[in-house]
């Protein structure tokens, strides 16, 4: 696995800003997944391994792998975008590569193409099974900016 220490970081205000965000999803707290690092365009998450995130076959399910890679990519974007701003996702694509195995999933999501109103990111998910990385999913996102009025 990744040494996350030799990472770049964001500074403490994005850092709380991007974790407060996904602290208030439903869906993430739902499935069990944590964010793992928060650096300049880039943000890993990962989903251990328990039986209400797999599929009939014992692999985690494709819903699952997708959500956590969507979650991914929309957090390292917003990574890149100043306070009072959120982004929402206006499409994403994803290939399954291979069966979803391990003790856990680790999606990380990486901007390709920062813009003012649309960005561009890379997805990738990992299977992760005794420290071993085995690359399940890939994709493409695109965001939207929009300003949020609190």
């Amino acid at each position: 696995m990744e040494d996350h220490t030799q990472q770049e970081q964001v500074s403490l205000e994005v850092h709380k800003r991007i974790q407060d965000s996904f602290d208030r999803q439903g869906l993430m707290s739902h499935l069990g997944a944590r964010i793992a690092h928060i650096g300049p365009g880039r943000v890993h998450i990962v989903l251990p391994s328990r039986p209400e995130v797999t599929q009939q076959h014992g692999y985690f399910h494709a819903g699952a792998t997708s959500a956590i890679a969507d979650s991914a990519g929309g957090y390292a974007a917003h990574t890149l975008f100043p306070e009072g701003t959120e982004v929402l996702t206006v499409e994403y694509k994803i290939n399954l590569l291979a069966p979803a195995v391990g003790d856990r999933i680790e999606a990380v999501g990486t901007v390709l193409k920062p813009g003012r109103t649309l960005t561009v990111c890379q997805l990738e998910v990992f299977g992760v099974q005794n420290g071993q990385r085995k690359l399940v999913a890939n994709g493409q996102q695109t965001l939207i900016r929009v300003t949020v009025e609190r």
